[in-house]
């Protein structure tokens, strides 16, 4: 077989509209993507893993109350010539990191139809080059490179590819699910275990019905192909145009036809900044391993732990 011919990948994709409905009422006139996490919002994370993976074109897909995102990834001279003045070179330097990481571009989304329609906003930016979408909701810990691999797989064997995580099965109606097998040829990567061929894709199912218990998480390396195939794709699971559902057809294509669609198991770190639960455990994973902050923290952690003051705790506030 010969080395699948694919263009380079610069873009990326970050649908950014949501309402964040389960994070209300901080979410009424804050965006979710920009609640902290420690001290810089989480959509900033998600930026700088693209950057890191040389995606430095990236576009933003936004909704109605979504201008602080804009705002945030641009100049902000007047604090920036404050902070000059005073001389605080730390912090000029953290206030003016987020402006300049990539080639920030946004869209509307208008009608909320799911995240396969918001991808399908991002057509006239991409065009018809293979492209990364990230979701904000999962942050990829920059020690285990994730998005770097999906790459460098789509560059070797084309088609999409999409990163899947290994779930408890009862927990497998969470999540879109992976029907797998090994894939057939390696190339430049070797015989890479965790890089897998997807035969079938079903977003939420019922559970009990997984198909498998490797679930997807919100990485992406996209054919341009999928963009015909949304326009087609009717409304799925809660109403709305599913990207799970036009992946699902990708992967019964062949190369010449927008396929195949591949997988790469993610074993690493990852951060759900979805749930309020998983909000707050990232938040604390990340302070402890920060050296401004972590020995503080993590000695303030353990006697707070080891008080007893979270015995029959009852939630005053």
């Amino acid at each position: 077989m010969t080395k699948a011919r694919t263009r380079q990948i610069t873009k990326a994709v970050i649908p950014a509209a949501g309402l964040g409905t389960r994070f209300l009422p901080a979410t009424k006139a804050t965006p979710k993507e920009m609640l902290p996490v420690v001290d810089k919002p989480a959509i900033q994370y998600v930026v700088e893993e693209a950057a890191s993976a040389g995606l430095t074109d990236v576009l933003m897909i936004t909704g109605r109350n979504k201008r602080p995102l804009e705002d945030h990834f641009d100049r902000a001279y007047e604090l920036e010539e404050q902070l000059a003045r005073k001389g605080d070179q730390a912090k000029l330097d953290r206030v003016r990191e987020s402006s300049e990481l990539a080639t920030m571009h946004y869209v509307r989304q208008g009608d909320p139809k799911g995240l396969g329609h918001a991808v399908l906003c991002a057509e006239p930016h991409v065009a018809d080059q293979p492209f990364a979408v990230l979701l904000g909701d999962d942050l990829i810990d920059p020690r285990d490179p994730l998005l770097s691999k999906m790459i460098d797989v789509q560059r070797e064997l084309g088609g999409s590819v999409v990163a899947l995580i290994e779930v408890d099965p009862a927990l497998a109606h969470l999540y879109g699910c992976a029907s797998i097998r090994p894939a057939e040829w390696h190339g430049e990567l070797g015989g890479d275990e965790d890089i897998v061929r997807i035969t079938d894709l079903v977003e939420k199912p019922a559970p009990g019905e997984a198909p498998s218990n490797y679930a997807v998480i919100g990485r992406y390396v996209l054919d341009p192909s999928v963009f015909d195939v949304l326009r087609d794709t009717p409304p799925g699971k809660n109403g709305e145009i599913q990207l799970t559902d036009a992946l699902r057809v990708l992967s019964q294509r062949t190369p010449g036809r927008g396929g195949p669609v591949h997988g790469v198991i993610f074993r690493g770190r990852r951060y759900d900044t979805g749930d309020k639960g998983d909000y707050l455990r990232a938040i604390v994973r990340l302070a402890c391993e920060r050296e401004d902050l972590g020995p503080e923290f993590r000695a303030w952690l353990k006697e707070f732990v080891g008080s007893g003051e979270l015995d029959g705790a009852t939630g005053a506030l």
